[in-house]
């Protein structure tokens, strides 16, 4: 099949770039339903140290999320320059490096996870008296995460070539088994076992190995470009000079989200001081904002995917428009989602939380932080425009400098004047600073210097 003109070079920019984000956005936000709906049911049914359970495995899922979402970032920047060249084979090419290398990371990284479990807990000051919840909820999200691994490989490679339709429709059929199975198994309906607190993993689990076998399936029906043929498979082995390069753009991503989420381990021990309730609260607060950070972030995967297919097409001088394409889309979609929350703050609290005090905790969390999301998107935005490039190590260096000499000592110190809401305070902050010192390298420093394909 002949690879389809490049989603950048299409005429009207602004349309092209909405009608990809819109199943972009909808993908993400169905990726992390089933794990809202998975929340609401443990909520709703086994009560508030159930959902402080749950909460604690938020920072641990991004942690362990570092290998795989660097590796599908430097992925995507490849695929989508090869992609705009017009060059498929050496799209498969990228693709049968990731995979190789995703399966045997992901597959140690499952297996280490696993092990330490219970020391990752402790280390984190889990309440005790969550302890026999939160340990074997933990241990089987992390038996099925190299599902989830391969997964988000995929789907990202799909979106680098100018589909976002396709881990949409994989999505939803996540959505409607977490939406079905989930309550079944946490209470035994039907005749099936009560599992409990492993339940939702478990849902989670069948999910997305339903997923990818759709996967397998739909696109050898559909004759995509990237199905899952002989070409394909002849592909995944180790391929030194590809390896190398993947990893060269990944590995700064990786290690950015690991800073990231070593920050996240902390503030949740943080969190975890003020007792199960704030943790509670916590991980309500952090479903919400999820749903917010989503549209931002996946506005940053769009405009990272268009510029690579721009570079690779020779066409460099459309940076600067998909730059302010994808800011206009943040401002739209991030700052309408932010008015809704604030408006409805309270009964997105109560989705999650049934208890009257922990709601009110809640909103007072999200009143704080909500607005300074734009400038996250904002942020995102920019180091995306410049990753698409090949330029990873400034745009790193800037975040992990924002969360080490920001936010940390910020939460610490905020925490100690104003107890719980200094944590979100500190939030906000690192938020704003950030966005000012990317928008301050790409605009000073960036876009004077030549960009070079990289494939």
């Amino acid at each position: 099949m002949t690879p389809r003109q490049p989603l950048v070079m299409q005429p009207n920019l602004w349309k092209t770039f909405f009608v990809f984000l819109v199943p972009l956005i909808a993908t993400n936000i169905l990726q992390n339903l089933s794990g809202t709906i998975n929340t609401i049911f443990v909520g709703q049914m086994m009560g508030v140290d159930a959902i402080a359970a749950v909460s604690v495995f938020f920072p641990i899922l991004f942690f362990l999320l570092a290998f795989v979402i660097g590796i599908s970032a430097g992925t995507t920047v490849l695929v989508g320059q090869a992609w705009g060249a017009q060059n498929l084979e050496k799209v498969r090419a990228v693709i049968g490096s990731t995979l190789f290398m995703t399966l045997i990371g992901g597959s140690i990284i499952a297996v280490l996870g696993l092990i330490f479990a219970k020391h990752i807990l402790n280390l984190l000051g889990t309440d005790p008296t969550v302890m026999h919840l939160s340990l074997p909820y933990v241990e089987w999200m992390l038996v099925g995460s190299p599902l989830l691994f391969v997964y988000i490989i995929y789907t990202s490679i799909l979106r680098g070539v100018g589909d976002s339709v396709t881990p949409l429709i994989a999505l939803s059929l996540t959505s409607l088994i977490g939406l079905a199975v989930t309550p079944v198994l946490l209470k035994g309906y039907f005749g099936f076992p009560a599992l409990g607190i492993i339940a939702p993993a478990i849902a989670t689990i069948m999910g997305y190995a339903a997923v990818l076998i759709f996967l397998a399936f739909y696109l050898n029906y559909k004759n995509h470009p990237l199905k899952i043929d002989r070409q394909l498979l002849q592909h995944i082995h180790y391929d030194a000079e590809l390896c190398k390069l993947i990893l060269k753009l990944g590995i700064p991503t990786g290690i950015q989200m690991v800073t990231t989420s070593l920050a996240g381990l902390v503030i949740i021990g943080l969190v975890n001081r003020y007792g199960a309730h704030a943790t509670a609260a916590y991980g309500a607060v952090n479903q919400v904002l999820n749903y917010i950070q989503f549209p931002a972030l996946s506005i940053s995967i769009a405009a990272s995917i268009f510029a690579a297919q721009a570079i690779g097409a020779g066409k460099p001088d459309l940076l600067a428009k998909v730059t302010r394409t994808a800011l206009g889309m943040n401002l739209l979609f991030t700052g309408s989602l932010i008015t809704l929350a604030y408006l409805f703050s309270k009964y997105l609290m109560a989705l999650f939380i049934t208890e009257h005090s922990v709601i009110e905790l809640g909103q007072q969390l999200l009143f704080i932080v909500l607005w300074s999301i734009l400038f996250f998107g904002a942020s995102a935005i920019f180091a995306s425009i410049m990753r698409a490039s090949g330029t990873v190590n400034v745009p790193m260096l800037i975040n992990i400098f924002t969360i080490i000499l920001i936010e940390v000592p910020c939460a610490y110190w905020f925490s100690s004047l104003w107890g719980l809401t200094g944590i979100w305070i500190a939030y906000a902050l690192s938020f704003v600073c950030l966005c000012i010192l990317q928008a301050s390298y790409y605009q000073f420093f960036w876009k004077k210097s030549k960009i070079k394909v990289l494939i």
